[in-house]
Protein backbone atom coordinates (compact mmCIF):
# COMPACT_ATOMS: atom_id res chain seq x y z
CA UNK A 1 0.00 0.00 0.00
CA UNK A 2 1.03 3.37 -0.45
CA UNK A 3 -0.17 6.81 -0.05
CA UNK A 4 -0.33 9.87 -3.00
CA UNK A 5 -0.18 13.66 -1.53
CA UNK A 6 -0.81 16.30 -3.72
CA UNK A 7 -0.64 20.02 -1.92
CA UNK A 8 -3.29 20.62 0.21
CA UNK A 9 -5.27 24.25 -0.34
CA UNK A 10 -6.67 23.80 3.11
CA UNK A 11 -6.66 21.24 5.99
CA UNK A 12 -9.31 21.64 8.55
CA UNK A 13 -11.64 19.39 10.27
CA UNK A 14 -12.09 17.94 13.81
CA UNK A 15 -11.66 14.17 15.34
CA UNK A 16 -12.32 12.51 18.88
CA UNK A 17 -8.66 10.86 19.44
CA UNK A 18 -8.37 7.58 19.28
CA UNK A 19 -7.09 5.81 22.26
CA UNK A 20 -3.69 6.23 23.46
CA UNK A 21 -1.29 2.65 22.48
CA UNK A 22 0.38 3.23 26.13
CA UNK A 23 -2.84 3.06 28.20
CA UNK A 24 -4.40 0.61 26.12
CA UNK A 25 -1.42 -1.81 26.37
CA UNK A 26 -1.04 -1.41 30.46
CA UNK A 27 -5.39 -1.60 30.80
CA UNK A 28 -5.28 -5.07 29.11
CA UNK A 29 -2.26 -6.64 30.96
CA UNK A 30 -2.84 -5.20 34.08
CA UNK A 31 -6.15 -6.12 34.45
CA UNK A 32 -5.46 -9.58 33.37
CA UNK A 33 -3.12 -9.91 36.12
CA UNK A 34 -6.01 -8.56 38.32
CA UNK A 35 -8.86 -10.32 40.62
CA UNK A 36 -11.90 -9.28 39.38
CA UNK A 37 -13.63 -8.15 35.71
CA UNK A 38 -13.57 -5.09 34.73
CA UNK A 39 -14.44 -2.44 31.18
CA UNK A 40 -12.07 -1.48 29.04
CA UNK A 41 -13.22 1.55 26.60
CA UNK A 42 -12.20 3.63 23.92
CA UNK A 43 -9.13 1.09 23.07
CA UNK A 44 -6.40 1.36 20.20
CA UNK A 45 -7.36 -0.54 17.74
CA UNK A 46 -4.03 -0.71 16.14
CA UNK A 47 -2.22 -4.01 15.43
CA UNK A 48 0.31 -3.41 18.41
CA UNK A 49 -2.77 -3.26 21.05
CA UNK A 50 -4.43 -6.30 19.34
CA UNK A 51 -0.98 -8.25 20.31
CA UNK A 52 -1.33 -7.46 24.28
CA UNK A 53 -5.29 -8.39 23.65
CA UNK A 54 -4.25 -11.68 22.29
CA UNK A 55 -1.53 -12.39 24.70
CA UNK A 56 -3.70 -11.98 27.68
CA UNK A 57 -5.80 -14.46 26.18
CA UNK A 58 -3.46 -17.19 25.60
CA UNK A 59 -2.72 -16.83 29.16
CA UNK A 60 -5.93 -17.64 30.00
CA UNK A 61 -8.06 -14.23 30.73
CA UNK A 62 -11.36 -14.02 28.98
CA UNK A 63 -11.37 -10.88 26.87
CA UNK A 64 -14.77 -10.09 24.91
CA UNK A 65 -15.75 -7.12 22.77
CA UNK A 66 -18.62 -5.30 24.02
CA UNK A 67 -21.71 -5.62 21.08
CA UNK A 68 -22.68 -2.14 19.68
CA UNK A 69 -19.42 -0.07 21.36
CA UNK A 70 -16.64 0.17 19.36
CA UNK A 71 -13.39 -0.32 21.25
CA UNK A 72 -15.05 -1.63 24.76
CA UNK A 73 -13.79 -4.98 25.91
CA UNK A 74 -14.56 -6.77 28.70
CA UNK A 75 -12.03 -8.68 30.71
CA UNK A 76 -11.82 -10.99 33.45
CA UNK A 77 -8.41 -11.08 34.90
CA UNK A 78 -6.33 -14.01 36.63
CA UNK A 79 -5.63 -13.20 39.93
CA UNK A 80 -1.82 -13.38 39.26
CA UNK A 81 -2.01 -17.09 38.40
CA UNK A 82 -1.99 -17.42 34.46
CA UNK A 83 -2.21 -20.47 32.04
CA UNK A 84 0.79 -21.48 30.62
CA UNK A 85 0.52 -20.97 26.65
CA UNK A 86 0.61 -24.15 24.30
CA UNK A 87 3.41 -22.53 22.11
CA UNK A 88 5.28 -19.30 21.55
CA UNK A 89 3.77 -15.97 21.81
CA UNK A 90 3.96 -13.58 18.98
CA UNK A 91 3.82 -9.87 19.88
CA UNK A 92 4.24 -9.14 16.40
CA UNK A 93 6.07 -5.88 16.02
CA UNK A 94 5.30 -4.25 19.01
CA UNK A 95 8.28 -3.61 21.51
CA UNK A 96 5.97 -2.89 24.31
CA UNK A 97 3.75 -5.97 24.56
CA UNK A 98 7.10 -7.85 24.54
CA UNK A 99 8.35 -6.12 27.42
CA UNK A 100 5.63 -5.42 29.47
CA UNK A 101 5.14 -9.52 28.98
CA UNK A 102 8.19 -10.16 30.00
CA UNK A 103 7.32 -8.98 33.35
CA UNK A 104 3.84 -10.06 33.67
CA UNK A 105 4.93 -13.62 33.42
CA UNK A 106 8.45 -13.36 35.43
CA UNK A 107 6.86 -14.66 38.55
CA UNK A 108 4.93 -17.86 37.01
CA UNK A 109 5.84 -21.64 37.50
CA UNK A 110 6.43 -22.10 34.18
CA UNK A 111 8.42 -21.08 30.61
CA UNK A 112 7.15 -18.25 28.26
CA UNK A 113 8.79 -17.57 25.40
CA UNK A 114 7.61 -14.36 23.47
CA UNK A 115 8.50 -13.84 19.74
CA UNK A 116 8.12 -11.12 17.21
CA UNK A 117 8.45 -10.08 13.83
CA UNK A 118 12.13 -9.51 11.68
CA UNK A 119 11.80 -5.42 13.18
CA UNK A 120 11.01 -6.68 16.97
CA UNK A 121 13.50 -8.98 16.93
CA UNK A 122 16.77 -7.08 15.28
CA UNK A 123 15.38 -4.31 18.71
CA UNK A 124 17.33 -4.29 22.01
CA UNK A 125 15.90 -6.58 25.11
CA UNK A 126 18.87 -6.86 27.43
CA UNK A 127 17.79 -3.75 29.10
CA UNK A 128 14.95 -6.03 29.87
CA UNK A 129 16.71 -9.49 31.06
CA UNK A 130 18.68 -7.02 33.49
CA UNK A 131 16.24 -5.73 36.19
CA UNK A 132 14.15 -9.14 35.35
CA UNK A 133 17.24 -11.19 36.58
CA UNK A 134 17.60 -8.87 39.33
CA UNK A 135 14.54 -10.03 40.42
CA UNK A 136 15.66 -14.07 40.21
CA UNK A 137 13.63 -14.74 36.74
CA UNK A 138 16.10 -17.12 34.38
CA UNK A 139 15.62 -14.91 31.11
CA UNK A 140 17.51 -15.88 27.52
CA UNK A 141 17.40 -14.06 24.60
CA UNK A 142 18.10 -14.64 21.48
CA UNK A 143 21.46 -13.76 19.25
CA UNK A 144 23.58 -10.70 20.49
CA UNK A 145 20.61 -9.77 23.12
CA UNK A 146 17.50 -9.26 20.86
CA UNK A 147 14.23 -11.37 20.80
CA UNK A 148 13.09 -14.17 20.61
CA UNK A 149 12.91 -13.59 24.74
CA UNK A 150 12.12 -16.78 27.01
CA UNK A 151 11.69 -15.85 30.68
CA UNK A 152 11.29 -19.21 33.14
CA UNK A 153 9.27 -17.59 36.10
CA UNK A 154 9.29 -18.27 39.47
CA UNK A 155 9.70 -17.81 43.42
CA UNK A 156 10.85 -13.94 43.02
CA UNK A 157 12.54 -11.74 45.64
CA UNK A 158 12.95 -7.88 46.05
CA UNK A 159 15.84 -6.04 44.62
CA UNK A 160 17.32 -2.52 43.70
CA UNK A 161 17.99 -1.67 40.15
CA UNK A 162 19.38 1.47 38.51
CA UNK A 163 18.25 1.44 34.81
CA UNK A 164 20.74 2.84 32.57
CA UNK A 165 18.09 4.45 30.39
CA UNK A 166 14.64 6.34 30.88
CA UNK A 167 12.57 3.80 29.55
CA UNK A 168 8.80 3.41 30.61
CA UNK A 169 8.73 -0.01 29.14
CA UNK A 170 11.62 -1.23 30.93
CA UNK A 171 10.15 0.64 34.35
CA UNK A 172 6.85 -1.50 34.25
CA UNK A 173 8.20 -4.65 33.64
CA UNK A 174 10.49 -4.31 36.60
CA UNK A 175 7.09 -3.24 38.40
CA UNK A 176 4.90 -6.05 37.11
CA UNK A 177 7.75 -8.67 37.82
CA UNK A 178 8.29 -6.52 42.09
CA UNK A 179 4.26 -6.69 42.37
CA UNK A 180 4.48 -10.50 42.40
CA UNK A 181 7.96 -10.67 44.36
CA UNK A 182 8.42 -11.19 48.39
CA UNK A 183 10.35 -8.27 49.88
CA UNK A 184 11.11 -4.54 48.89
CA UNK A 185 12.59 -3.35 45.63
CA UNK A 186 13.52 0.04 44.31
CA UNK A 187 13.66 1.01 40.68
CA UNK A 188 15.48 4.20 39.56
CA UNK A 189 16.10 5.91 36.04
CA UNK A 190 17.97 8.78 35.04
CA UNK A 191 15.01 10.56 34.09
CA UNK A 192 11.61 10.50 34.89
CA UNK A 193 9.66 8.20 32.32
CA UNK A 194 5.93 8.38 31.09
CA UNK A 195 3.90 7.21 34.29
CA UNK A 196 0.86 6.27 33.40
CA UNK A 197 1.92 2.25 34.96
CA UNK A 198 2.02 3.93 38.30
CA UNK A 199 -1.00 6.05 37.69
CA UNK A 200 -3.07 3.00 36.46
CA UNK A 201 -1.20 0.67 39.49
CA UNK A 202 -2.38 2.72 42.34
CA UNK A 203 -5.93 2.82 40.99
CA UNK A 204 -5.96 -0.97 41.00
CA UNK A 205 -4.75 -1.05 44.47
CA UNK A 206 -1.19 -0.85 44.44
CA UNK A 207 1.14 1.06 47.06
CA UNK A 208 3.95 2.86 45.59
CA UNK A 209 6.13 5.63 46.74
CA UNK A 210 8.53 7.83 45.13
CA UNK A 211 11.30 9.49 47.06
CA UNK A 212 12.90 12.88 46.87
CA UNK A 213 15.40 11.53 43.45
CA UNK A 214 12.38 9.74 41.78
CA UNK A 215 13.13 6.53 42.68
CA UNK A 216 10.51 4.01 43.19
CA UNK A 217 9.59 1.76 45.67
CA UNK A 218 7.15 -1.09 46.89
CA UNK A 219 6.73 -4.25 48.58
CA UNK A 220 5.41 -7.49 47.53
CA UNK A 221 3.61 -9.48 46.93
CA UNK A 222 1.03 -6.75 45.99
CA UNK A 223 -2.70 -8.02 44.56
CA UNK A 224 -4.50 -6.11 42.41
CA UNK A 225 -7.99 -4.96 41.74
CA UNK A 226 -9.41 -5.03 38.37
CA UNK A 227 -10.85 -1.90 37.42
CA UNK A 228 -12.71 -0.24 33.90
CA UNK A 229 -10.57 1.91 31.83
CA UNK A 230 -11.67 4.98 30.03
CA UNK A 231 -8.85 5.20 27.52
CA UNK A 232 -8.22 9.09 26.46
CA UNK A 233 -6.64 10.41 23.13
CA UNK A 234 -3.18 9.64 22.21
CA UNK A 235 -1.04 12.36 21.65
CA UNK A 236 1.37 10.94 19.76
CA UNK A 237 -0.93 9.68 17.47
CA UNK A 238 -2.82 13.43 17.36
CA UNK A 239 0.43 14.98 16.54
CA UNK A 240 0.25 14.37 13.09
CA UNK A 241 -2.56 15.74 12.48
CA UNK A 242 -2.03 18.77 14.48
CA UNK A 243 1.71 19.19 12.79
CA UNK A 244 -0.50 18.95 9.64
CA UNK A 245 -2.59 22.15 10.85
CA UNK A 246 0.55 24.01 11.85
CA UNK A 247 1.51 23.67 8.07
CA UNK A 248 -1.06 23.79 5.87
CA UNK A 249 -1.70 27.47 4.91
CA UNK A 250 -4.78 28.02 7.19
CA UNK A 251 -4.60 24.56 8.95
CA UNK A 252 -7.27 24.59 11.83
CA UNK A 253 -7.42 21.30 13.28
CA UNK A 254 -9.55 19.88 16.68
CA UNK A 255 -8.81 17.42 18.62
CA UNK A 256 -11.00 16.14 21.19
CA UNK A 257 -10.45 13.83 24.31
CA UNK A 258 -6.87 14.22 23.95
CA UNK A 259 -4.80 12.44 26.54
CA UNK A 260 -2.22 15.68 28.21
CA UNK A 261 -0.24 13.47 30.69
CA UNK A 262 2.45 16.09 31.48
CA UNK A 263 4.98 12.98 31.02
CA UNK A 264 3.83 12.86 27.29
CA UNK A 265 3.54 16.61 26.83
CA UNK A 266 7.08 17.31 25.35
CA UNK A 267 5.61 17.94 21.75
CA UNK A 268 3.36 20.73 22.72
CA UNK A 269 6.08 22.01 24.68
CA UNK A 270 8.28 22.01 21.74
CA UNK A 271 5.66 23.24 18.94
CA UNK A 272 4.68 26.25 21.69
CA UNK A 273 8.62 27.05 21.49
CA UNK A 274 8.62 27.38 17.81
CA UNK A 275 5.83 29.64 17.61
CA UNK A 276 3.22 27.26 16.97
CA UNK A 277 -0.66 28.36 17.69
CA UNK A 278 -2.75 26.03 20.17
CA UNK A 279 -4.77 25.88 22.78
CA UNK A 280 -6.21 22.96 25.63
CA UNK A 281 -9.96 23.56 26.27
CA UNK A 282 -12.46 22.16 29.23
CA UNK A 283 -9.69 20.55 31.11
CA UNK A 284 -10.43 17.28 32.98
CA UNK A 285 -9.31 13.88 34.25
CA UNK A 286 -10.61 10.61 32.94
CA UNK A 287 -9.16 7.31 34.55
CA UNK A 288 -6.38 9.24 36.69
CA UNK A 289 -5.52 10.77 33.55
CA UNK A 290 -5.40 14.12 32.16
CA UNK A 291 -7.55 14.82 29.34
CA UNK A 292 -8.50 18.03 27.14
CA UNK A 293 -9.31 19.39 23.51
CA UNK A 294 -7.30 21.27 21.32
CA UNK A 295 -7.17 23.39 19.19
CA UNK A 296 -3.82 24.01 16.50
CA UNK A 297 -3.88 26.38 13.58
CA UNK A 298 -1.42 27.19 10.92
CA UNK A 299 1.79 29.07 12.49
CA UNK A 300 4.77 30.43 11.09
CA UNK A 301 7.59 28.22 12.95
CA UNK A 302 10.74 29.32 14.05
CA UNK A 303 13.76 26.93 14.81
CA UNK A 304 14.78 25.23 18.17
CA UNK A 305 16.56 22.83 20.47
CA UNK A 306 15.56 19.94 22.13
CA UNK A 307 17.80 18.15 24.88
CA UNK A 308 18.38 15.00 25.75
CA UNK A 309 16.33 15.62 29.60
CA UNK A 310 13.35 16.10 27.42
CA UNK A 311 13.46 13.18 24.63
CA UNK A 312 11.14 10.62 27.37
CA UNK A 313 8.51 12.78 26.99
CA UNK A 314 8.92 13.05 23.00
CA UNK A 315 10.32 10.38 22.10
CA UNK A 316 7.89 8.95 19.59
CA UNK A 317 7.47 12.66 17.90
CA UNK A 318 10.94 13.58 17.06
CA UNK A 319 10.59 12.67 13.32
CA UNK A 320 7.35 14.59 13.07
CA UNK A 321 9.23 17.63 14.89
CA UNK A 322 12.08 16.94 12.55
CA UNK A 323 9.38 17.45 9.93
CA UNK A 324 8.22 20.88 11.54
CA UNK A 325 11.60 22.35 11.64
CA UNK A 326 12.18 22.06 8.08
CA UNK A 327 9.16 24.40 8.05
CA UNK A 328 10.99 26.42 10.34
CA UNK A 329 12.85 29.21 10.15
CA UNK A 330 17.04 28.68 10.86
CA UNK A 331 18.50 25.41 12.17
CA UNK A 332 17.06 23.27 14.96
CA UNK A 333 19.31 20.99 17.14
CA UNK A 334 17.69 17.56 18.48
CA UNK A 335 20.20 16.46 20.91
CA UNK A 336 21.50 12.70 22.43
CA UNK A 337 18.88 10.94 20.30
CA UNK A 338 20.56 7.48 20.57
CA UNK A 339 17.42 5.69 21.27
CA UNK A 340 16.19 6.65 17.86
CA UNK A 341 18.60 3.85 16.59
CA UNK A 342 16.92 1.43 18.31
CA UNK A 343 13.38 1.68 17.26
CA UNK A 344 11.13 -0.03 14.51
CA UNK A 345 14.22 1.42 12.02
CA UNK A 346 17.24 3.47 12.96
CA UNK A 347 14.60 6.93 13.04
CA UNK A 348 17.33 9.20 13.40
CA UNK A 349 19.03 8.48 9.80
CA UNK A 350 16.13 8.20 8.20
CA UNK A 351 14.16 11.08 9.81
CA UNK A 352 17.37 13.08 7.99
CA UNK A 353 16.91 11.03 4.91
CA UNK A 354 13.48 11.80 4.84
CA UNK A 355 13.89 15.75 5.10
CA UNK A 356 16.55 15.32 2.71
CA UNK A 357 14.44 13.67 -0.15
CA UNK A 358 11.69 16.68 0.27
CA UNK A 359 15.14 18.86 -1.46
CA UNK A 360 15.83 20.33 2.88
CA UNK A 361 18.68 19.76 4.85
CA UNK A 362 19.34 17.70 7.48
CA UNK A 363 22.19 15.74 8.81
CA UNK A 364 23.24 13.77 11.50
CA UNK A 365 26.22 14.79 13.82
CA UNK A 366 26.91 11.52 16.39
CA UNK A 367 23.46 11.28 18.02
CA UNK A 368 22.32 14.89 16.85
CA UNK A 369 19.77 15.64 14.23
CA UNK A 370 20.02 19.28 12.73
CA UNK A 371 17.43 20.16 10.47
CA UNK A 372 17.81 23.81 8.19
CA UNK A 373 14.27 25.60 8.20
CA UNK A 374 13.21 27.62 5.49
CA UNK A 375 14.09 26.05 2.02
CA UNK A 376 11.92 24.93 -1.00
CA UNK A 377 10.50 21.42 -0.61
CA UNK A 378 9.20 19.82 -3.30
CA UNK A 379 7.35 16.55 -3.57
CA UNK A 380 9.09 13.21 -3.98
CA UNK A 381 8.78 9.43 -3.88
CA UNK A 382 9.93 8.03 -0.39
CA UNK A 383 10.05 4.43 1.48
CA UNK A 384 8.80 4.10 4.94
CA UNK A 385 11.07 1.19 5.72
CA UNK A 386 8.06 -0.25 7.12
CA UNK A 387 8.47 2.39 10.25
CA UNK A 388 4.91 3.68 10.80
CA UNK A 389 6.29 7.10 12.46
CA UNK A 390 8.49 7.55 9.48
CA UNK A 391 5.39 6.97 7.09
CA UNK A 392 3.04 9.29 8.43
CA UNK A 393 5.78 12.12 8.97
CA UNK A 394 5.94 11.60 5.25
CA UNK A 395 2.70 12.19 4.23
CA UNK A 396 2.15 15.22 6.61
CA UNK A 397 5.69 16.87 5.25
CA UNK A 398 4.23 16.06 1.73
CA UNK A 399 1.24 18.29 2.35
CA UNK A 400 2.67 21.37 2.34
CA UNK A 401 5.29 20.79 -0.28
CA UNK A 402 5.40 21.50 -3.88
CA UNK A 403 4.30 18.64 -6.74
CA UNK A 404 3.36 14.72 -6.14
CA UNK A 405 4.36 12.42 -3.73
CA UNK A 406 3.88 9.25 -3.32
CA UNK A 407 4.97 7.16 0.17
CA UNK A 408 5.87 3.36 -0.12
CA UNK A 409 5.29 0.44 2.26
CA UNK A 410 2.77 1.92 4.69
CA UNK A 411 0.46 -0.81 5.83
CA UNK A 412 3.03 -0.59 8.78
CA UNK A 413 0.60 2.34 9.57
CA UNK A 414 -2.03 -0.04 11.08
CA UNK A 415 0.38 -0.97 13.53
CA UNK A 416 -0.97 2.57 15.85
CA UNK A 417 -2.97 4.90 13.61
CA UNK A 418 -5.31 2.84 11.17
CA UNK A 419 -7.79 5.79 11.37
CA UNK A 420 -4.91 7.65 9.42
CA UNK A 421 -5.89 8.07 5.89
CA UNK A 422 -9.34 8.36 6.21
CA UNK A 423 -8.50 11.06 8.55
CA UNK A 424 -5.95 12.51 5.99
CA UNK A 425 -8.45 12.20 3.16
CA UNK A 426 -10.76 14.15 5.06
CA UNK A 427 -9.18 16.52 6.21
CA UNK A 428 -6.98 17.77 3.14
CA UNK A 429 -10.06 17.99 0.68
CA UNK A 430 -8.69 14.66 -0.94
CA UNK A 431 -4.96 16.08 -1.37
CA UNK A 432 -4.39 13.00 -0.04
CA UNK A 433 -5.29 9.30 -1.39
CA UNK A 434 -4.40 5.90 -0.69
CA UNK A 435 -3.16 3.28 -3.53
CA UNK A 436 -2.60 -0.47 -3.33
CA UNK A 437 0.93 -2.03 -4.08
CA UNK A 438 -0.56 -4.25 -6.75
Amino acid sequence: MSYRIETAKKFRGRWRASGDKSITHRAFLFNALAEGEALIKGANGGEDCTRSRELVLELGAVVEPVKGEKGSWRIEGRAGRFVEPEGPVDAGNSGTTMRLASGLVAAQPFAVKLTGDESLERRPMERIAKPLTALGAEVTLGHDGTAPITIRGGALQGAEYESGVASAQVKTAFLLAALQATGESRFREPRLSRDHSERLLERMGATLARDEEGALTLSGPQPLRAVNVSVPGDLSSASFLIAAGLTVEGGNVLVKNLGVNPTRTGFLDVIERMGGRYALYHPREEAGEPVADLLAQYSKLQATEVGPEELPRLVDEIPILAALAARAGGVSRFRGLAELRVKESDRLTLSAELVNAFGGRAWVEDDDLLVEGGRSLKGCAFESRGDHRIAMTAAVLALSCGGTTVVGDTDCVATSFPEFPSLMRRFSAGAFSQESGE
